[in-house]
């Protein structure tokens, strides 16, 4: 569950925020990263206490249009995700071959990892927890050491981690703030991992027993979430520390010293420095020495690898649970990695690494606006007392996480509205409108139904004391009020 909060599109909104805003964003790292988690809680407790997940819940309550119109969004998520990370391998590779392996083939490269790891699925899923917890090893190692070789101020760091202030931020850092929420927290990984729970074995019938349950897998989820919280401060700490404030000349003129090949990545101007995954490399490699250069891309490698998998699951959970298809995971691997890999590849063959990049950022944006297909699901079905029992979301949750969802998918609509002004495109401009209603219909259909479950509790005093399981279900089936 925590890979997803490590994956390519993570560390380099990670690195952007240390080079544009210095330690001034951390809180907003750890805020997100407190929020992800309390969601995370809630998935957990849908998979614990129903026995089913998420995509399962929606199947069985939702009528079938909006059911197909959210798988397919999911759908859209994970593919988005997919596409960042063969993305962040294809870097990776390049990196680390010293461009002698192009961007198109760390593309195709790329195509077959996933299958290599369904061939360790067949081992048992606790060998591949093992793996996952191995390459999590690997860029906690790789990320520290670039972390130790720079050296940040320390109190600068505790400063911007714990003070809800960014003096003197502009557009471009509230954008930045922004793209740190869209990119921590990821619309497939509620689903994961209310999956990923009925891995366990749990008697259901024991109310103890799911009490303890739902207890251990939130410490779990903890400290899953505190060693990826770290590594991302690793990584947002190095480029603040030594590249914030700089201008490409700067960059241009040190990077010359060493002789790097990519001088014409930093043109002779004193614009700030604006990096991403293949220019932090560069830019280590030029400030730190080759090792800085090559560490990290073995991180960037681990991360991109890691996340693949992730994906996979994801994908395999969501396509049962919605649409009640049982493909083989290597059939499921094959459709969603061609998907992503075809205009990934267009782009590594036809254009540059800044376009390779920018086609992050789009991702970005993209599952931003999946994230209320997730948050408004799952906030929605473990308020209501007629799935969860005595196990339903209290008043403070309901609040709460109410108002959390609702700060979350406003922060990434503005993400995605800056993000559109800023492309300047004309078909965008007309398109936008129409687009913009669909969405915002189908939101607001969820959202109503969300506020059903919410207002239960408090309709039907039955309902509130636990007594009464059928009140959705039974009485108004698939929400049909």
């Amino acid at each position: 569950m925590s890979i997803a909060y490590l994956d390519p599109g993570n560390i380099e909104s990670d690195l952007q925020s240390g080079a544009k805003a210095g330690f001034k964003l951390l809180w907003v790292l750890l805020a997100a990263t407190i929020i992800g988690l309390l969601l995370q809680r809630l998935a957990a407790r849908l998979g614990v206490v129903t026995g089913m997940h998420l995509a399962e819940v929606c199947n069985r309550q939702y009528h079938t249009v909006p059911r197909v119109i959210l798988w397919f969004m999911v759908e859209l998520a994970i593919i988005g995700s997919d596409m960042q990370e063969v993305i962040g391998c294809a870097i990776a590779f390049n990196l680390l071959s010293n461009g002698r392996i192009p961007l198109w083939g760390g593309v195709l490269i790329t195509i077959t990892d996933t299958f290599v790891f369904l061939f360790l699925d067949k081992y048992g899923l606790r060998k591949l927890e093992a793996f996952f917890g191995f390459l999590i090893t690997i860029m906690a190692i790789t990320f520290g050491y670039e972390y130790v070789t720079v050296r940040p101020d320390q109190g600068e760091l505790l400063k911007g981690m714990f003070v809800p202030y960014c003096a003197g931020c502009g557009p471009t850092q509230l954008q930045q703030a922004v793209g740190i929420v869209g990119a921590v927290i990821m619309p497939h990984n509620i689903y994961l991992h209310s999956a990923l729970v009925k891995s366990r074995e749990i008697d259901r019938s024991n109310k103890k027993e799911v009490k303890e349950a739902n207890k251990y897998f939130f410490i779990e989820a903890t400290l899953a979430l505190f060693l990826s919280f770290l590594i991302n401060v690793f990584v947002v700490a190095v480029f603040a520390e030594a590249f914030y404030g700089r201008t490409n000349e700067e960059v241009h003129t040190v990077c010359n010293a060493t002789g790097s090949p990519h001088l014409d990545m930093f043109p002779l101007n004193n614009q700030t420095l604006e990096v991403n995954l293949f220019k932090g490399g560069v830019v280590l490699g030029c400030f730190f020495g080759p090792a800085a250069l090559y560490i990290w891309a073995v991180g960037i490698l681990a991360a991109g690898q890691s996340s693949t998998m992730t994906g996979t699951y994801s994908g395999q959970f969501v396509m049962e649970g919605f649409l009640n298809l049982r493909w083989s995971r290597f059939a499921r691997t094959l459709l969603t990695r061609s998907i992503a890999i075809f205009p990934t590849l267009l782009v590594a063959i036809f254009q540059d690494i800044e376009h390779l990049t920018g086609m992050n950022d789009f991702l970005n944006v993209l599952q931003s606006m999946q994230l209320p297909f997730a948050l408004i699901p799952i906030l929605t079905f473990t308020s209501l007392p007629s799935l969860m029992n005595e196990f339903a979301n209290g008043l403070f949750f309901k609040i709460g996480g109410g108002l959390v969802v609702l700060l979350v998918c406003c922060i990434n609509m503005y993400f995605v509205v800056v993000y559109v002004v800023d492309l300047n495109r004309v078909w965008l401009y007309v398109l936008a409108p129409f687009l913009s209603l669909a969405y915002l219909a189908f939101v607001g259909y969820l959202a109503w139904l969300c506020l059903i479950a919410l207002g239960v509790s408090w309709l039907d005093p039955s309902a509130r004391k636990g007594n009464d399981t059928s009140v959705l279900i039974e009485q108004q089936p698939e929400f049909d009020s």
